[in-house]
């Protein structure tokens, strides 16, 4: 059995960028994701539905079990940074298979759970929408503008 591979990728969301690296698990189930050096349940400040979202890739395709993540994340704010982590997993998720340094050739007994030989696993993450990058940002703000679009009180007299 050959060793799973170290995939890292980027994933950004307005103002947030995440770096990701997934390694391989070698323990129970205690390994959790670490982001900036932290558990990822208390740096999402113990919100259970952002960090399910969060590992919602892994769960999909069945891998919570075998790869943990590494996250460096700056800027914006808590569900920013958490969209961000969650692109920059199913980025490196789909890199495994599109990559050929990163070509797996596992057990079938160990690789029951999940579907990570499937050829069309990448067609999974893309039709839960985990590989699609929202671009929305905030808009500047304009001269002679109170706002982005916000203008002054018009006044006749």
């Amino acid at each position: 059995m050959e060793s799973l591979p170290l995939v890292s990728a980027t994933g950004r969301r307005k103002r947030a960028v995440a770096q990701v690296l997934l390694i391989p698990k070698t323990g129970g189930n205690e390994e959790k994701p670490i982001v900036n050096g932290r558990d990822i349940n208390k740096y999402m400040q113990l919100n259970v539905t952002t960090v399910s979202n969060i590992e919602s890739p892994l769960s999909v395709l069945k891998l919570e079990n075998r790869y943990n993540a590494f996250v460096k994340v700056t800027g914006g704010g808590i569900i920013g940074q958490a969209q961000a982590i969650r692109l920059g997993i199913a980025r490196a998720l789909s890199k495994i298979k599109t990559d050929p340094n990163y070509s797996i050739n596992i057990d079938s007994s160990v690789n029951e759970e999940g579907p990570i030989n499937d050829p069309n696993y990448i067609k999974l993450l893309k039709n839960e929408g985990f590989l699609t990058q929202d671009s929305r940002c905030k808009e500047r703000k304009k001269y002679s503008l109170k706002k982005a679009r916000r203008a002054p009180q018009f006044s006749k007299r």
